[in-house]
């Protein structure tokens, strides 16, 4: 379980660096017109970079401690996730009436990575549970 939840979050990283890319590159850190607030971006790469890397600590070295601070974290990541999600389905739906930067980001990568976000979070739940 503790590998797969790692491949899980390896590939919603993936699609959250291809979002954080499109967002970015429409000047979405930096316009009044986005509906997402830069530091809750950031925010949400910040805490998911830091419990990925835990999370790898944790498959080398084998310590609990390790795990459960990267299951606090996820869950941290995962409110954000919501909190972004939820001020992004507006946008989309105002189609192209809509001039915010993460408008141009596809709905097909968004679920993509809510859904791997979830499965990641189920696997890693269970395998700290396991381990502990």
């Amino acid at each position: 379980m503790a590998v797969a939840a790692l491949v899980t979050w390896l590939l919603t990283a993936l699609g959250g660096f291809f979002m954080l890319g499109v967002w970015i590159s429409r000047g979405g850190h930096r316009k009044e017109e986005s509906r997402l607030p830069a530091p809750v971006a950031f925010g949400h790469l910040l805490l998911a970079a830091t419990g990925l890397i835990l999370w790898i600590l944790y498959l080398a070295f084998g310590n609990n401690v390790l795990a459960w601070i990267a299951l606090v974290l996820l869950v941290l990541v995962a409110l954000l996730g919501f909190a972004m999600l939820a001020r992004w389905i507006p946008v989309y739906r105002a189609r192209a009436t809509s001039v915010a930067p993460e408008r141009a980001i596809p709905v097909v990568v968004v679920a993509g990575h809510g859904l791997f976000a979830v499965a990641t979070l189920v696997l890693v739940v269970i395998a700290t549970l396991a381990g502990s």
